[in-house]
């Protein structure tokens, strides 16, 4: 099968996983550095605190609790993010479409060795997602945090998925397979998603031709970070949830 695509367009990350399993969870990029990169992504803040949503430009962080806070400093620090500009490669019309099914889905595109970024809006059934609760030094790693994180359930609600499908072999930089956040409309209801289903939502679909990984350099603990790497990927895999 031949895609065509008229444009092509940047995937920008700021961070690795690898750093999160790696105990290295201060913010390393201000929101304002971020936003010159990608007015749509997904991240959390400095301690993994909260799932963090771009959103038309604006930023949305989930606390731990359920509430969720419009982000308006541009000084707020994130150790990671992924951000790119919104401009779609085609429409996706699902209906009866759940999480699990995602990747069936969208078979025909061929997305298992190219970075995706896909944005979803409608009424979904039900979403599940869950929150990771704000840290303080010394960090743990992220799998520590991912084993006791609250968990939230919604039904009935419009809001909007935002995320990425990353490639197996990037698996460690970041999670691969699917990495979705929800944010509902009314900005009550919000998190990284472990699963939703709808019976008739409307999306789109953005393949990248570039993935810039940002390190942080500067930062004295990154630099002298040790990764264990023994489970790593498979620590990442759970903690993440990335659907194939």
């Amino acid at each position: 099968m031949t895609h065509q695509y008229n444009k092509m367009s940047r995937l920008y990350q700021h961070g690795t996983l690898a750093m999160l399993m790696g105990k290295q969870m201060q913010g390393t990029i201000t929101v304002a550095e971020l936003r010159q990169h990608g007015d749509t992504g997904i991240g959390t803040l400095t301690g993994l605190d909260g799932e963090v949503i771009l959103l038309d430009g604006e930023v949305y962080q989930a606390q731990s609790d359920g509430q969720v806070n419009h982000i308006t400093n541009p000084d707020t620090l994130m150790p990671f993010a992924s951000v790119h500009f919104d401009a779609p490669t085609q429409q996706l019309p699902f209906s009866q479409v759940d999480f699990s099914t995602l990747s069936a889905k969208l078979k025909a595109e061929q997305l298992q060795n190219v970075f995706a970024a896909v944005k979803f809006h409608g009424e979904f059934s039900r979403v599940h997602v869950r929150i990771a609760p704000k840290q303080v030094p010394p960090y743990p790693s992220l799998l520590a945090v991912a084993e006791n994180q609250p968990e939230f359930e919604r039904e009935h609600v419009t809001g909007t998925v935002v995320g990425y499908f990353a490639p197996q072999i990037f698996n460690g930089p970041t999670a691969a397979g699917w990495h979705v956040h929800f944010l509902s409309d009314d900005l009550q209801f919000a998190g990284h998603i472990l699963d939703f289903s709808a019976s008739q939502i409307s999306g789109t679909l953005q393949v990248f031709d570039e993935f810039v990984q940002h390190l942080p350099i500067h930062d004295p603990a990154y630099r002298e970070m040790t990764l264990d790497f023994d489970g790593l990927l498979a620590g990442i895999e759970a903690s993440e949830g990335g659907q194939q």
